[in-house]
């Protein structure tokens, strides 16, 4: 078999070549001189008995053996530095790479992660952003931080933080709307909702045993979108206590009915790949946001985050 396969540098030669049809430019590519590039494509021709080229006065062509040769060594040079960079990356003990959703990475990882490389100087970080599942089996993530029911599809999770929701909106809408004092005042206001969430203003007005209002009011995909429309003065959000924590201890928002906390069915979670749980990154990166939970729930506003892990 070793004997039939050409040499790897005349495939690299011949699909930069034929990618961009110019020896030139697959020279300066490959660091090449075009002599050199030339050499390696007929050893290549060579070595299959076909052309895989035509010269033309000004310009190459693929010949049809070219053509279907191309496909090939394209798939297979893809497949192999796709393979050789999940070996290289299972076996980086300094590469960590973390996902995380969009609004959880927004309003409360980013801020933190600079003392996570402060703690462990080590560590080349990078942070995913993204509210899709994670495919721990391709290798391209060490471990995810997401927002879910605490079960996922061929990964462990733990379960590091639970929260409510309640209403927030900005002092200065507050003040504007003259205090909104009582639950039922809401009823003149603009509601803010975040578009998929499952605890909403119908079930928040339930719980308090009051007709729903049906305001008119802006939808957001993310909470972190709904909490800057109530931090701009759009309304009244119901703010995920995780997410709205920062800005209630700045200022940017206040919690009209603090008291008035509806559960959330979703939590967020520490998630990884099924028999990783004692790799040196993961056990570094868990002891790291475990202080961190632990922290931020004893320091943020009264009773608004259990914290679980």
């Amino acid at each position: 078999m070793p004997d039939q396969l050409p040499p790897l540098q005349t495939l690299r030669a011949f699909e930069a070549t034929a990618r961009r049809l110019s020896m030139t430019m697959a020279a300066e590519e490959l660091h090449l001189t075009h002599g050199a590039v030339s050499r390696q494509i007929k050893a290549l021709e060579d070595h299959l008995g076909v052309p895989l080229f035509r010269r033309l006065t000004r310009k190459i062509e693929l010949t049809e053996a070219g053509i279907a040769f191309f496909g090939t060594v394209t798939r297979l040079l893809s497949e192999l530095a796709r393979v050789a960079e999940d070996i290289r990356r299972k076996n980086d003990t300094t590469r960590l790479v973390i996902s995380a959703g969009v609004s959880f990475a927004s309003k409360w990882l980013t801020p933190r992660l600079h003392r996570l490389m402060a703690h462990y100087p080590d560590f080349d970080v990078h942070l995913q952003v993204t509210d899709a599942p994670v495919d721990f089996a391709s290798g391209d993530v060490d471990v995810a931080l997401q927002y879910g029911t605490g079960s996922y599809p061929f990964a462990a999770a733990e379960r590091i933080m639970n929260e409510t929701v309640s209403p927030v909106c900005a002092p200065e809408y507050r003040d504007r709307m003259g205090g909104l004092a009582t639950p039922a005042d809401l009823a003149k206001c603009k509601l803010i909702h975040e578009i998929g969430m499952t605890t909403t203003w119908e079930r928040w007005f339930a719980m308090m045993e009051l007709p729903y209002p049906k305001t008119r009011g802006p939808g957001y995909s993310h909470g972190s979108m709904s909490i800057e429309a109530a931090i701009r003065g759009e309304g009244v959000a119901l703010g995920r206590s995780v997410l709205v924590a920062e800005d209630l201890a700045q200022g940017r928002l206040v919690a009209l009915f603090p008291k008035a906390r509806l559960d959330v069915e979703w939590g967020y979670d520490l998630v990884y790949a099924i028999g990783t749980q004692d790799h040196p990154k993961l056990r570094a990166f868990r002891s790291w946001i475990s202080a961190e939970v632990r922290e931020f729930a004893a320091n943020i506003q009264p009773a608004f985050v259990d914290a679980v892990l």
